[in-house]
C-alpha cells in the first residue's frame, strides 16, 4: 500500500487502523520556527471527534493529541513531526458477524482481492477514522495560513434534499448549530432530515461547501498541478467522497459564456473581477478571488436496515450494521475538507517560493 502520504513540499504521511491501538500522522517539510503548541490541534480535532451530538456515531473517542518529535518549547525544528492519537473506545467485537461478508458499498471486496488480507474491524485503513490524521495535520498547516491572512471556512451546503441557498454567507456563524448550516431554519431542517433517516435505520449524504479567503495572485503549478486540480485530488481522496466542484460547476455548464465569464475591474486599487464563476483559478492559477468549491458525499454505507450480499464464498448473506457509525457524515466532514484545503494551500505556497529567479535570491 503506497498511497499513504500526501503534499509535495509540505508532505503527510498517515498511519493507523480504526481499531488498532492509535492513528498518527508524520508531516515533513514544516518550516521552523512555528509557534505550535498542543492545543492548536486539539481545537480542530475536539471539532472532528465523534460524539459530539446525536447526529454523529456513539463512539467516544477524546482524541487527544501527542506531539512526538518535531517541536521543541513549542517551536518546530523543521524536522519531521508525528503526531499520535490513541484509540481508546474500539470495539472489534462488533465486527466478528461480519469478518466474511462483504457489506455493500464498503470497501471489503476491493481490499481483500488487491491485497489478500484485510483488517476486517471498522474498514480498518479504509475507515473514516484516519481521516484524524489529516485533520491533525490541517491543523499545523492552518498555524502558517494564519500567519499569512488566509483563512479556509467550510459548512454544510446540502443534507439529502435539504440545500443552503443563500449565497451569502456568515462564516462566525457555522458553528452554531450541529449540521454546521450557517442558516438556523435550514440547519434545523437538516437536523430533522438526518434524525428521521435515523429513526428509519437509513442514512443520509450531502455536500460541503468550501471558501479559501485571502489567497495571493499565482498559486498553482500548470499544467498537471493546477490549484484547483491538487483541490479535487485532495477532496476525493477523503473517504465517502463522490463529486467536486469548483466555483460555478455543474451549474456552469447551463451558461452561456456572455453569462459566465468573470469581468476584470478595479477594487480598493487591486484588480478584482465582479462575479466569480472561476472560483478563484483561471489557467489553474489563483487570481486574488475566493477559491470556493465543493465536495459531495455518499450516504454513511452502513445502515441498520438488513441488506442483501455475499460472503467470501459466494454464498448468499444478510449484512446489518451493528457497529456505531454516522447516520450523514457531513456535520463532521466540514473539518475535514478544509484540512484537506490547508495542506494543499500551504503546498502551494511553498512552491510558489520557487517560481521564478527573484524569488529564490538570483538575478538574471
Amino acid at each position: 500500500m503506497v498511497g499513504n502520504s500526501f503534499g509535495h513540499r509540505f508532505r503527510i504521511t498517515t498511519f493507523g487502523e480504526s481499531h488498532g491501538p492509535a492513528m498518527g500522522v508524520v508531516i515533513d517539510g514544516c518550516p521552523a520556527g512555528l509557534l505550535l503548541k498542543p492545543s492548536h490541534i486539539q481545537e480542530a480535532l475536539d471539532r472532528r471527534r465523534p460524539g459530539q451530538s446525536n447526529l454523529t456515531t456513539a463512539r467516544k473517542e477524546e482524541d487527544q493529541v501527542e506531539i512526538l518529535s518535531g517541536v521543541f518549547e513549542d517551536k518546530t525544528l523543521g524536522s519531521p513531526i508525528t503526531l499520535l492519537i490513541r484509540n481508546q473506545d474500539a470495539r472489534p467485537e462488533d465486527y466478528k458477524h461480519i469478518k466474511e461478508v462483504y457489506r455493500p458499498s464498503h470497501a471489503d471486496y476491493t481490499y481483500l482481492k488487491k491485497y489478500g488480507h484485510r483488517d476486517p474491524r471498522g474498514g480498518g485503513r479504509a475507515s473514516a477514522r484516519e481521516t484524524a490524521c489529516r485533520v491533525a495535520a490541517g491543523a499545523v498547516a492552518k498555524r502558517i495560513l494564519d500567519h499569512l491572512g488566509i483563512d479556509v471556512y467550510a459548512f454544510t451546503h446540502q443534507i439529502g434534499q435539504v440545500i443552503l441557498e443563500d449565497t451569502t454567507i456568515d462564516y462566525s456563524s457555522i458553528e452554531q448549530h450541529p449540521t454546521r448550516c450557517p442558516n438556523p431554519s435550514i440547519a434545523d431542517a437538516m437536523q430533522q432530515a438526518i434524525e428521521s433517516a435515523k429513526s428509519e435505520g437509513d442514512s443520509l449524504g450531502g455536500v460541503v461547501e468550501c471558501h479559501i479567503t485571502g489567497l495571493p495572485v499565482g498559486l498553482g503549478q500548470p499544467v498537471f498541478h493546477r490549484f484547483e486540480a491538487d483541490l479535487a485530488f485532495a477532496m476525493l481522496s477523503i473517504n465517502a467522497t463522490k463529486s467536486f466542484e469548483v466555483g460555478s460547476g455543474i451549474a456552469g455548464t447551463k451558461m452561456k459564456g456572455s453569462e459566465h465569464n468573470d469581468p476584470f475591474v478595479i477594487d480598493k486599487d487591486k484588480v478584482a473581477t465582479s462575479t466569480n464563476f472561476s472560483g478563484g483559478v483561471q489557467g489553474g492559477i489563483t487570481n486574488g478571488m475566493p477559491v470556493t468549491f465543493k465536495v459531495g458525499f455518499k450516504p454513511t454505507a452502513t445502515i441498520q436496515k438488513p441488506q442483501q450480499s455475499i460472503d467470501q464464498q459466494g454464498e448468499k448473506a444478510i449484512v446489518e450494521g451493528k457497529g456505531r457509525h454516522d447516520p450523514c457524515v457531513i456535520p463532521r466532514a466540514v473539518p475535514i475538507v478544509e484540512a484537506m484545503a490547508n495542506l494543499v494551500t500551504v503546498n502551494h505556497i511553498l512552491l510558489a517560493q520557487s517560481d521564478t529567479m527573484e524569488q529564490i535570491g538570483l538575478k538574471q
